[in-house]
């Protein structure tokens, strides 16, 4: 009983959002929107103001410094065909809002990557895919940014284990200057 009046209360403030961030909102459920709020509350413990938090950053200039503040893309394609996600983390600031913002952004675009990266991959390679690799590259990286670089990759691969039910595998090495180089990659089978 508890699951279903969180659920009402979660829609009844997801239909009270202005129009841009509805809209952002249909893209994300894709059609299925009471199987996104449980998984928004799934993954916030049924908490309701913490589900909602989850939606897309707003106001919309934070967004966009978020995302100018970090170097991510798809590099392209291993031999298997997962796609290769780099992302530029020596010269990524990370300095326009809180770490939670950031991990908010990353499960943002982890997102996209299974509602389009993955799909098209599958479509290009005619299997299906449902892993990808993320390529984290330390270089410029300065040593008073490796603690937040630790708490993002470790809140960044803990939100996917535990919010969308994924198997990580993060491995570690370090180079001469004592950086770290990690590369996680996330099995959706």
């Amino acid at each position: 009983m508890a699951a279903q009046e969180a659920i009402r209360q979660l829609q009844s403030s997801m239909e009270e959002v202005d129009e841009p961030l509805r809209c952002t909102y249909e893209n994300i459920h894709q059609g299925y929107p009471t199987e996104t709020l449980v998984r928004f509350l799934k993954a916030r413990d049924w908490n309701v103001s913490k589900a909602y938090e989850m939606n897309p950053i707003t106001p919309v200039e934070l967004y966009r410094a978020v995302r100018d503040s970090q170097l991510i893309g798809l590099s392209g394609y291993s031999k298997e065909g997962l796609p290769v996600i780099a992302l530029g983390i020596g010269l990524s600031t990370y300095d326009k809002a809180s770490i939670n913002k950031y991990v908010q952004s990353h499960i943002q675009m982890n997102e996209y990557r299974d509602r389009v990266l993955l799909p098209q991959a599958t479509k290009k390679h005619g299997r299906y895919i449902g892993t990808c690799i993320k390529v984290l590259d330390m270089t410029g990286l300065r040593l008073s940014a490796m603690n937040q670089l630790k708490t993002q990759a470790i809140l960044d691969a803990q939100e996917l284990a535990d919010n969308i039910g994924v198997d990580i595998n993060i491995w570690t090495t370090h180079n001469a200057a004592s950086f770290s180089f990690f590369i996680i990659q996330a099995d959706f089978d």
